[in-house]
């Protein structure tokens, strides 16, 4: 169990060795344990894939020859996995004909060692991998938690795959835009064979055109759906890297209601505060929002009361610029 370590090496990367020799395990197990690692073994592949699916061990050392499951087999379920398939994986093998190193790292091996191994070595490349694999979580992070934050602004973003048009990832918002407006659900669903094809069109010259290519879908059933529009980006660097083929759509529902949505996530107030907010910002006075929204000017204001409480102003001119710094152009 983890909880067995040391406090002061919780904070350490999680090593998971994996070979059939026992001698081999311990002078591994101890070179890695003096050098502050935490360390998991495995004598076999069954066990190798068991550990790596509950620990996400943050690098693997993996036999290549192994009886049963062989390395080779581990390394390529391990890839599989969706839970597993970012973690480094050195293979250590005695074999040094070319072909088994090609299948080593074509299993999904990131690196290899040959036996017999020298631990000094050992822990030199992990260090390598290590380092690497830590700045790809943390980008990839950076990323999601950037894209997630247009949600509160009311801009949903999504990679596409360009050959089919396959969604590979999406925000929330993004996800019930596409359920709203094109009745498409599900945690990778293909958009329709027109955007799909409109998104080929503009993919050899996206990096040229001055703006990001839009593509509006216009309001239809149910009633009170908004405008749809998508606009087409190019990839970051790390999506190009990790996947190249891929696009980055935006979406927005551009209408009244979706505004008032806008206003609602972006300042937390409730759904009757955004509404009365949005025409605020449109230049309307208490008595015309009263009429608009159905209730009465007393109340219109008792709302503005709280609305310049929550947005920490004073003045309906405050609360107004606010709210148009939230709104799109």
């Amino acid at each position: 169990m983890m909880d067995s370590f040391p406090a002061t090496a919780r904070d350490a990367s999680l090593v998971l060795i994996v070979d059939d020799v026992p001698d081999n395990l311990a002078m591994l197990h101890d070179a890695l344990d003096a050098a502050g690692y935490m360390v998991l073994v495995a004598t076999n592949g069954e066990a190798a894939l068991a550990r790596a699916a509950q620990a996400r061990p943050d690098i693997v050392l993996l036999d290549a020859l192994m009886p049963g499951m062989d390395g080779f087999e581990v390394a390529r379920r391990l890839k599989a996995d969706a839970g597993t398939a970012q973690i480094p994986i050195v293979f250590m093998t005695g074999l040094t004909e070319t072909e088994h190193l090609i299948a080593a790292l074509a299993a999904g091996g990131v690196d290899y060692v040959t036996k017999p191994i020298k631990p000094a070595e050992v822990l030199a490349r992990m260090g390598v991998h290590l380092g690497t694999a830590r700045r790809a979580r943390a980008q990839q992070q950076q990323a999601l938690q950037a894209r997630s934050a247009l949600d509160a602004f009311g801009h949903a973003s999504l990679t596409v795959r360009i050959a089919d048009g396959r969604v590979l990832w999406q925000t929330p918002l993004a996800r019930e835009l596409l359920r709203r407006h094109l009745g498409i659900d599900g945690p990778r669903p293909a958009l329709p064979a027109e955007i799909t094809a409109w998104m080929q069109r503009q993919q050899p010259t996206l990096a040229q055109q001055p703006e990001p290519p839009r593509w509006t879908l216009d309001p239809g059933d149910p009633p009170g759906l908004g405008t749809l529009v998508l606009r087409l980006h190019p990839p970051s660097p790390e999506a190009e890297e990790s996947g190249p083929g891929e696009l980055l759509l935006v979406m927005r529902e551009e209408s009244d209601l979706a505004a008032r949505e806008t206003l609602r996530q972006g300042f937390g107030i409730t759904g009757k505060e955004a509404e009365v907010l949005y025409w605020l910002a449109q230049g309307k006075i208490n008595r015309d929002i009263a009429e608009i929204v159905g209730s009465s000017p007393a109340t219109v204001k008792k709302h503005l009361e709280r609305i310049y409480a929550k947005l920490g102003v004073e003045t309906r001119t405050a609360a107004a610029a606010m709210a148009m710094a939230r709104l799109p152009g």
